[in-house]
């Protein structure tokens, strides 16, 4: 069952990327155990998606017996997962130098939005503020208004969550030749800058204006962005390559004398206005019938309720329900190891027992409820 089945990953619990990061990891196989607060044993949502496939151990990290208990956790894992500020965990004696004296083997990754060392290392923040540093978010959104905030798609997911899963499997795979564990920074600001790659390299050639709706994939070109249509509804189009060009402008029923100027800048905010107006003549869905089949590069834009309805994600099964919550199934597919949502988010704590008796202290199991060191859901 996964790629990763008989990889043990130990995740302190945070919010965001790291909790999306260990959530891809138990999708594709891997016993990801979930670090808990004393106090939230009990505590339980279906909706909390993060969360699901997950083990959890309730425990106070602010007694020394229970740091000796995570050691002793650690010390026939693969990989863990934190992300406190720098220092923090060192403070704990749970940093990178403290676990690896149990476990030399150890991947320890360390999620934060300024990464470990640098000017805003200790500050606090959040997605917008990281993606804020390196030109993401000032790329995106209408010119001449503020910058349009992408959900947290950019840094806690893309350039967080997803990059760390991605460095964690890489660092598997080195572990495997020279034995020796090592520590991953894996920092948003490092991430949404690494996603814009392209667009930095577009820059360095001269063929991108620093400026938002100014380019060929911001909004500028009126063949590669989102109209309204009649019932308010959007369709996305972006028809780049020149034999879709070519095809929109059929389907359309547009001048093609006056459309076939196709990357002359000058004019795009002229035939936008056009492309403005024509969709409006008709529903979404109307174009939908118009332009679904052909060579146009183009989609309806869907609600979230209307993507799980939609017949694509349906045969894709892209959706899945657990336990009464839709939500977006594991993902990339694998041919011959195929990921699983191995079960709903569990109570907080519901493992405790399980976890202090696989590392051979259940002789201690009722002491330490009784001392508040751990606690069951």
């Amino acid at each position: 069952m996964g790629p990763l089945k008989g990889i043990k990953v130990i995740e302190f619990s945070a919010l965001g990327p790291g909790p999306f990061c260990g959530m891809v990891l138990a999708d594709l196989g891997a016993e990801v155990i979930v670090i808990d607060r004393l106090e939230s044993a009990g505590q339980k949502s279906k909706t909390d998606i993060a969360s699901r496939g997950k083990k959890s151990i309730a425990i106070d990290l602010k007694k020394k017996e229970s740091i000796n208990l995570i050691k002793d956790i650690v010390k026939d894992a693969d990989v863990v997962i934190e992300g406190l500020r720098p220092g923090k965990m060192e403070k704990l004696e749970m940093g990178p130098s403290d676990f690896f004296k149990v476990n030399p083997k150890l991947i320890y990754g360390r999620m934060t939005g300024w990464g470990q060392f640098g000017l805003h290392a200790s500050d606090p923040g959040h997605d917008i503020n990281y993606i804020a540093l390196t030109g993401a978010l000032s790329s995106i959104g209408i010119k001449n208004s503020p910058p349009t905030p992408p959900l947290n798609l950019v840094g806690d997911f893309g350039g967080g969550g997803m990059l760390l899963a991605m460095g964690i499997c890489a660092a598997l795979v080195e572990v495997a030749k020279s034995g020796k564990g090592q520590v991953i920074d894996s920092a948003m600001t490092d991430g949404s800058a690494l996603l814009m790659s392209m667009m930095y390299g577009f820059y360095s050639a001269g063929i991108w204006i620093d400026r938002r709706e100014s380019n060929l994939l911001d909004g500028a070109a009126h063949f590669y962005g989102c109209y309204e249509c009649k019932d308010g509804k959007y369709v996305s189009v972006g028809s780049i390559e020149p034999q879709f060009y070519e095809e929109l402008i059929k389907r359309l029923e547009l001048d093609r004398e006056k459309f076939k100027d196709q990357m002359d800048r000058s004019r795009w905010s002229e035939l936008k206005k056009i492309m403005e107006k024509k969709f409006m003549e008709r529903t979404r869905d109307e174009w939908c019938k118009v332009m679904e089949g052909g060579d146009i590069c183009f989609a309806p834009v869907l609600s979230l309720e209307e993507s799980i309805n939609y017949k694509h994600n349906k045969e894709r099964e892209t959706f899945i329900d657990i336990d009464g919550v839709i939500q977006p199934a594991p993902a990339p597919r694998f041919s011959n190891t195929p990921g699983k949502i191995q079960h709903s988010p569990v109570e907080k704590g519901k493992h405790t027992r399980e976890i202090i008796k696989s590392i051979g202290k259940e002789n201690l199991i009722e002491e330490l409820l009784k001392s508040k060191i751990i606690a069951e859901g």
